[in-house]
């Protein structure tokens, strides 16, 4: 398949990866607000051969039309099933201008949605384009029903946790 993310083996698994499907995504950003989790680095995570249970991913994609073609070949190689190892949690799609998205890109979010399990949209955010610390407490709505969204999907303890939420 064309334009895959590469995959890269990881020292240890963790409770949840932010998977940036193109740079500037914003997986980095999510990460710090989320204990437990970690960026990807723009590759789909392998954790070591002696872990036993699915690598939980969060695709995280800007809502331009790069970032969105992105997020969909990466859902396509998911869903594929070249992949049985990952667990794709869902989609997080992070606005990459104020205001609401122009109609096709809309239906292009719409569209790449259909293919993941669940899907969350972050809106622009001023202070974190200005480099303002992020933190769960000052985080958008959106990005605090994320973040709960998360850890009821994550069970906080235990091995297959893979850290702590």
């Amino acid at each position: 398949m064309v334009d895959q993310l590469p995959i890269h083996q990881q020292p240890a698994p963790v409770a949840v990866w932010w998977l940036g499907v193109h740079g500037g995504a914003g997986e980095s950003t999510l990460a710090r607000l989320l204990p437990g989790g970690r960026a990807a680095g723009h590759a789909w995570p392998r954790p070591p051969a002696t872990t036993y249970t699915p690598t939980r991913v969060v695709l995280v994609a800007r809502s331009h039309a790069s970032g969105l073609q992105a997020a969909q070949r990466a859902a396509t190689h998911w869903a594929s099933g070249h992949l049985p190892d990952m667990e794709v949690l869902g989609l997080v799609i992070v606005a990459d201008a104020p205001g609401r998205l122009p109609r096709p890109l809309r239906d292009l979010a719409a569209l790449v949605c259909g293919g993941v399990p669940r899907a969350w949209h972050v809106p622009w955010n001023e202070d974190w384009r200005l480099g303002r610390d992020a933190t769960a407490e000052t985080a958008p709505a959106a990005v605090r029903r994320l973040l709960a969204d998360l850890h009821a999907l994550i069970p906080s303890s235990g091995p297959a946790a893979g850290g702590t939420l």
